[in-house]
């Protein structure tokens, strides 16, 4: 499989993802598995440090410890 040529330019952290600033002053990580958005926060080093954590949690099968859902997304009644 090749890579597209802007992707292959990009600096691989622990080979697994990388992270860019948007528009909007805000970091990004992007997965390399996936190449989709992963995680956006308001500080490099904040989206480092999260990104490197979920992925260990998801290699090791304990995300679902950390997560929960709050509320609902269900709406009653005839909109």
């Amino acid at each position: 499989m090749s890579e597209h040529p802007e992707i292959a330019e990009v600096d691989w952290i622990d080979d697994a993802f990388y992270i860019y600033e948007t528009r909007f002053g805000l970091f990004t990580s992007v997965r390399k598995d996936t190449g989709k958005d992963f995680l956006t926060g308001g500080t490099y080093e904040g989206v480092l440090t999260m990104s490197r954590w979920h992925l260990k949690c998801e290699q090791e099968g304990t995300l679902e410890l950390y997560s929960r859902v709050v509320g609902s997304a269900i709406v009653g009644g005839k909109l």
